[in-house]
């Protein structure tokens, strides 16, 4: 008896453990999606004549031009019966020059490669590569962060989601809309999460949860001793856990679970305060 602490002095009240209270947080499901930029609608603007040659280019890529706007000239050939407005080549609609696909001395081709490609609107998406196992958590609508190489992390939303997957490669194809002011330039890369769900209860720090053959458990501190619990988890944040069930908020969890502790050992809870600064 002389070795038991307890027995020794009745005020003993155990071992001092490091506690946190669990926490109400709500948490992101994520699936995070790589593609390149593309135009959300192009405009492939060819002339109206064949057999001549540019004579003056009028924009850059990145211009944004007006509709009806003369985006370059054509050398007008001595006896050829067509109309002066067959030599300029105008924009047909409003948006952003995304490529200039010819040069100046270059013959022009009705039935040809485009002269220019026009993004409608200067309005971009990231098509995506979507494995199949993960399609069907995608669905139109959902928020997006995506990493643009070159380019602020900028924000965006699931605009389509393709009905098939490519046998081939075992993936299906989503557009992210880009919300952005300024130029992108086409085909660059970039990286997404997409949000597709989200859930609020009750959390503890990732520390706290130990696994076993059967299962999750956490050590509870209640009246100055353990309890051991099974708990579901769910969603990981920052470090932290959500804990589906068997945990209330407030309840007191070891910091750091460990098996130095059993069912029922007597123990003197020390709330940890950095826990909750570091959320």
């Amino acid at each position: 008896m002389a070795n038991n602490p307890a027995a020794a002095d009745p005020t003993y009240n155990g071992m001092a453990v490091s506690v946190v209270k669990a926490e109400r947080q709500c948490f992101a499901d994520t699936v995070r999606l790589a593609g390149t930029v593309v135009a959300r609608e192009q405009s492939q603007v060819r002339p109206d004549i064949e057999g001549v040659r540019v004579s003056q280019i009028l924009v850059e890529p990145g211009d944004t031009v007006a509709a009806g706007q003369v985006l370059a000239r054509l050398a007008k050939v001595e006896g050829m019966n067509a109309p002066a407005a067959s030599f300029v080549v105008q924009a047909p609609v409003a948006g952003t020059v995304g490529r200039v696909m010819t040069r100046v001395g270059a013959l022009v081709s009705v039935a040809g490669p485009p002269m220019f490609v026009l993004i409608v609107g200067g309005a971009f998406d990231l098509e995506v590569a979507i494995p199949s196992t993960r399609m069907s958590r995608i669905a139109v609508g959902q928020p997006a962060e995506v990493d643009v190489i070159g380019q602020d992390v900028v924000k965006g939303r699931v605009r389509t989601v393709a009905p098939e997957i490519d046998p081939k490669t075992q993936t299906g194809k989503a557009r992210i809309a880009l919300e952005v002011d300024r130029r992108i330039d086409i085909g660059t890369f970039g990286r997404a999460t997409v949000q597709t769900g989200r859930s609020c209860g009750t959390s503890v720090p990732l520390s706290a949860v130990l696994f076993g053959p059967l299962g999750p458990v956490v050590q509870v501190v209640r009246d100055n001793r353990v309890e051991t619990r099974p708990v579901p988890i769910g969603l990981l944040s920052r470090g932290n856990v959500e804990i589906r069930q068997g945990l209330d908020e407030g309840d007191l969890v070891v910091r750091r679970a460990g098996t130095f502790l059993r069912e029922g050992d007597r123990v003197r809870p020390v709330l940890d305060e950095t826990a909750t600064a570091e959320k």
